[in-house]
């Protein structure tokens, strides 16, 4: 299930406002996880980008130093979270234990020459538990 960004083709940087408005009853959950990002996992950046916006809108990049390790892209009563995992760590996630939606994700992921590419869509608070761990293991490896 692929879910469109809310923001493709603004031309500018959404504002907090029109990401809570985009995002609805997910909003809380967004701040959650940029919160927990920040004062436990140790990932205190953040830096909104919006290449080829027409096509793709707008993500919001959480970094620690100059290493982004979590992709946000804002949906319409969602979010999306993505990974760009090593093949060190594609190996330890697909070795710990995941919910069966998270381990598709996994299987699926595709290959490329930055890593693999995982995108889970985030609608309930159980969905955040797989985001922490996947952080984890990407910051472990």
């Amino acid at each position: 299930m692929d879910v469109p960004n809310a923001f493709i083709g603004k031309a500018r940087q959404p504002s907090p406002e029109e990401v809570a408005a985009a995002l609805g009853s997910a909003a809380g959950l967004w701040i959650e996880l940029i919160g927990w990002m920040a004062s436990e996992a140790g990932v205190p950046t953040q830096e909104w980008s919006g290449i080829y916006v027409h096509k793709y809108g707008w993500s919001l990049k959480l970094k620690q130093k100059k290493r982004t390790i979590l992709h946000l892209s804002p949906c319409e009563s969602s979010f999306r979270a993505g990974f760009v995992l090593s093949d060190k760590a594609m190996a330890a996630a697909k070795e710990a234990k995941f919910p069966r939606k998270t381990q598709q994700a996994l299987a699926e992921a595709p290959r490329y020459p930055e890593g693999h590419g995982l995108r889970l869509v985030v609608t309930r608070a159980a969905d955040l538990a797989s985001i922490r761990k996947l952080v984890a293991i990407k910051l472990a490896n």
